[in-house]
């Protein structure tokens, strides 16, 4: 299916994702990109849907072709105090803030979001497989977060972080059973496994 352009017409507008809301360990991302009306890439898509190498090779192709764009993060100590739901929207405001034109509209994927400031929005769920913005967002916010869990996964290799990216496999929940957690953890979040005996 080929991802529609723009969810309305007449505004400058700017799509938006997250990356990182289900892991056990780091920072969420998300970003926020304005791409020109006639911006087209045959591969791009949901960030889920796509190789960890063409993520990359679109990264450029983004970062390169749009009009603007913007990464961010809220770190996991900040996730424990205000919960994941709402570190994923004040990430995509921090997106939204350091964008080097103010949007008019945004298009968030997903069903829920935080106002930000006057500006009109439209949540739409699995809106990273049906627009160009929201994809491009999904590409950036993944890849920006996965080089940043591939720098940290040197400090404390046991956890396999180069692998999962902090996301709850079996042989993280394991790792966090056997040695306990590190300060990169989300405190707030558990481990859980039917499989294992868990706390």
């Amino acid at each position: 299916m080929m991802l529609l352009s723009q969810y309305q017409h007449g505004l400058l507008e700017a799509g938006c994702d997250e990356a990182g809301r289900g892991c056990l360990a780091g920072p969420v991302f998300a970003a926020a990109v304005i791409l020109p009306l006639k911006f087209k890439h045959k591969l791009l898509n949901d960030s889920k849907q796509l190789s960890e190498g063409v993520r990359y090779k679109l990264r450029k192709e983004i970062e390169k072709k749009a009009i603007a764009w913007a990464v961010a993060s809220v770190s996991n100590e900040e996730i424990d105090k205000i919960n994941i739901l709402n570190a994923s929207f004040l990430a995509m405001h921090r997106a939204i803030d350091q964008l080097s034109m103010c949007p008019e509209f945004l298009i968030i994927d997903g069903n829920r979001f935080n106002k930000y400031k006057d500006t009109p929005h439209h949540c739409i769920v699995e809106g990273d497989a049906k627009y160009l913005s929201i994809a491009a967002a999904s590409v950036l916010a993944k890849t920006y977060r996965d080089d940043y869990m591939k720098q940290i996964a040197s400090e404390h290799p046991e956890y396999d972080w180069h692998s999962n990216k902090g996301y709850p496999t079996t042989k993280h929940r394991k790792t966090i059973l056997e040695i306990g957690f590190t300060p990169y953890h989300r405190m707030t979040f558990q481990v859980t496994d039917p499989q294992l005996s868990i706390f």
